[in-house]
């Protein structure tokens, strides 16, 4: 059976899966915490905006809902945040010899009993606290951000030179992008025909799908050990755990160490505050004067799309025409003015219009991974990447944590808080460009000699 060396398929039915999921899962423990704590059924309406026609009598509820709702999304991602960190860091380094299909596959799992878990409990009126046992299960095969460490490095095996890795992975950012805001959209029309069960089963037979296609039809780009400089050496146990990471800055000089932690402190800091603004916009939107349905979540998460797509569309064209560092700036300010804009909204119709400033505030991703992927030799694609999903899940996590929290505390006084907090944290991706604008002539030093002596390696061989 002839293989095929396209992973972008296992990462849109990926996407689509986990983006239907995510919005299902935190209305369902909206609901089903609204039930439990105000002993009355959830208040929804069909086409409107309003939370209710009597406001006055259900403010007090709906806070003391808003409260323990962020709560537990922050219990979800403290429980799973360890055994994915871990289990990303491994496997990604290690796929940099024994291949990039595991890294992809067992997150893949992992997702399948996750899914299957919000089935049954939905399914049998189970304890919602079941939800945190069935999180931490599934980080023990990885997350979202394992299968992704595993994709970029096999998209990374592929790719010829500079402009095309900014290309391709911006791809990868799109398709995430793309099937995640179809699967929005579709969300509110699933829930409302056929509740919360099925369309979490169906998230389930997604993922069931994609590890047949991860078996059966993708084909490996890793063939032999890739690290022949490891000949040699003698790791004590815990150094062999975590080797190629520990080879990607020990076998390194000061120079590229240098420039590869300010890139990564501001692919760091640049995921902290995009994703943890980004993860309480459904919250906020449920919340007053907002007060949204399932179909204008849905529909507000459809129009999200978009970002991505002018984020790829950004990157595409600006890479012929400027230096990565640009087209970074261009998307943290793009983060900074969406965020300031959705603080303030307290219309429908401004809520839609927030994600104009936001067109571009997915360049920066796929740029930064690009920029770190040129100064690595590529039998080190696996052990970059190990660190990235490493660090970009860290960041996601305690993200969630620090805005959920953050919101739980400011939602009575202003709902609005967390989203200037994410603009002021994007001055500091922005301040360490500035700074890698000043060390470009060493980064074009660095990039030159990597690729002069993955010739010589290749002419060795």
């Amino acid at each position: 059976m002839k293989r095929l060396f396209l992973v972008e398929p296992v990462v849109a039915i990926y996407a689509f899966a986990y983006f239907m999921a995510s919005p299902l899962l935190q209305q369902f423990v909206y609901r089903r915490l609204w039930e439990e704590l105000t002993n009355s059924s959830y208040p929804g309406s069909e086409n409107s905006s309003d939370c209710t026609p009597n406001k006055s009598n259900v403010t007090s509820g709906q806070e003391v809902v808003q409260k323990a709702a962020s709560i537990f999304f922050l219990y979800t991602d403290l429980f799973s945040l360890i055994p994915s960190l871990v289990v990303t860091l491994i496997l990604v380094a290690r796929s940099d010899r024994r291949g990039r299909k595991m890294t992809i596959l067992l997150p893949l799992i992992g997702a399948t009993l996750s899914s299957l878990a919000y089935f049954f409990v939905s399914f049998f009126t189970l304890n919602l606290y079941l939800l945190l046992v069935a999180s931490f299960v599934s980080s023990l095969f990885g997350g979202f951000g394992t299968l992704l460490g595993g994709c970029f490095s096999y998209v990374a095996d592929l790719c010829d030179n500079a402009k095309q890795k900014n290309i391709r992975m911006a791809l990868v950012d799109m398709v995430i992008g793309l099937l995640s805001g179809i699967a929005s959209l579709s969300t509110g029309y699933f829930l409302r025909e056929m509740g919360f069960n099925w369309p979490f089963l169906t998230t389930a037979v997604l993922h069931c799908l994609n590890i047949i296609y991860v078996i059966f039809f993708l084909e490996e780009t890793v063939k032999t050990p890739a690290i022949s400089h490891l000949q040699g050496r003698d790791p004590s146990p815990l150094k062999q755990l975590f080797f190629g990471v520990y080879l990607l800055f020990a076998a390194s000089s000061a120079k590229r160490n240098t420039i590869f932690i300010i890139l990564l402190l501001a692919f760091s800091f640049y995921n902290f505050a995009n994703i943890g603004g980004l993860s309480i916009f459904i919250l906020y939107e449920l919340n007053t004067p907002l007060c949204w349905n399932e179909i204008l979540i849905g529909y507000g998460s459809a129009l999200s799309t978009l970002i991505f797509l002018t984020s790829f569309a950004g990157v595409s064209l600006l890479s012929f025409c400027l230096d990565d560092i640009y087209i970074v700036l261009i998307g943290l300010l793009s983060v900074m003015s969406g965020m300031l804009m959705t603080a303030f909204a307290k219309t429908t119709l401004l809520m839609f219009l927030v994600r104009l400033p936001l067109l571009f505030a997915v360049m920066p991703a796929p740029v930064l991974r690009s920029m770190m992927s040129k100064i690595v030799l590529d039998s080190e694609q696996g052990a970059l990447f190990a660190c990235i999903a490493f660090l970009e899940n860290l960041s996601s996590t305690v993200s969630f944590a620090v805005f959920n929290s953050i919101y739980a505390a400011t939602v009575s006084s202003f709902s609005g808080f967390s989203f200037i907090l994410a603009a002021g944290l994007s001055l500091i991706p922005l301040g360490l460009m500035g700074v890698m604008f000043f060390l470009r002539p060493q980064v074009t030093q660095e990039t030159q000699g990597l690729v002069t002596e993955d010739g010589l390696d290749e002419g060795n061989e």
